[in-house]
């Protein structure tokens, strides 16, 4: 694995590689354990990986890191090289504690308090492997409507998961969308893809982001995600009002918000996905 030696050779710790172990899990990337003489280590690998896209997740974790809000693992470095993409970061390992889960609900609020002056991000990202084009917009109902949505949207009918009923509803919902999305709302830092597989647990119960998909946006988008597919506790939930009470708004927007992300899933394991998509479409346009 030559990509692996180049990886650790990099940051100068290549002559005291102990354990190298495979790891399971993980849809998208191959990922192992790494253990030198002083440190521990994991790193991800992609045969095959789009333009940028490691340096957008390091970029994305540096971004988080910066505010000092949540802890994220260290990056120690990465490559775009085809054939030896990687990412190489710090190894995290603990266990759950009284108390984490609120951790993670405050250190999120805090996260969503830091803001930027525009919504979206500079450059283009991925959603899984999928492209996610992006830009820097004031108004938040043009970014979500006209890059979000629709960069999934444009997406799934190409990749002929999105026709018929489902497109002129989709079609539809977009011509409307301003009677539900605020567009003057503060842009904060977002994680951008957080579901409960996406933070882990450090030491003393400490929880840590991982695998961000990294924007400036209306923080209820991502609280929307982290209700769709479940995984976080009412602690959680408690924890991040107490910190930055949500507003009026949130169930009124929250499956708007939870629709970007049952498009990335029905664009990425079809069909499967197709009658939560088309539930909220009856819901806001009508059958």
């Amino acid at each position: 694995m030559r990509w692996l030696e180049k990886a650790i050779k990099n940051i100068g710790d290549y002559t005291s590689i102990q354990t190298v172990t495979r790891l399971s899990g993980g849809m998208i990337n191959e990922s192992y354990y790494v253990q030198s003489l002083e440190e521990e280590y994991f790193i991800k690998h992609h045969a095959n990986s789009p333009k940028n896209f490691f340096e957008l997740e390091a970029n994305g974790l540096e971004h988080i890191e910066k505010t000092q809000t949540i802890s994220v693992p260290r990056v120690f470095g990465h490559s775009d090289v085809q054939e030896g993409a990687y990412l190489l970061l710090e190894w995290i390992e603990g266990e759950r504690q009284v108390g984490t889960d609120e951790q993670l609900g405050s250190e999120l609020a805090q996260l969503h308090r830091c803001h930027h002056r525009h919504h979206g991000y500079l450059e283009d990202t991925y959603i899984g492997l999928i492209p996610q084009p992006n830009g820097l917009f004031t108004n938040w109902l043009t970014y979500y409507r006209d890059k979000k949505l629709m960069g999934q949207i444009q997406y799934g009918i190409s990749h002929n998961h999105i026709d018929g009923k489902r497109r002129i509803q989709l079609e539809v919902l977009l011509e409307h969308l301003d009677k539900w999305i605020p567009s003057h709302i503060h842009p904060s830092y977002l994680h951008g893809d957080l579901w409960s597989g996406n933070w882990i647990v450090g030491p003393r119960g400490k929880p840590y982001l991982i695998d961000p998909s990294f924007l400036y946006g209306d923080r209820h988008f991502e609280l929307a995600f982290t209700e769709l597919f479940g995984g976080f506790s009412q602690q959680f939930y408690d924890a991040y009002q107490a910190t930055y009470p949500l507003l009026d708004i949130y169930d009124d927007v929250k499956p708007l918000y939870q629709l970007y992300y049952l498009l990335v899933h029905l664009n990425i394991f079809g069909e499967s996905y197709g009658s939560r998509v088309d539930a909220i479409l009856n819901r806001y346009i009508g059958k």
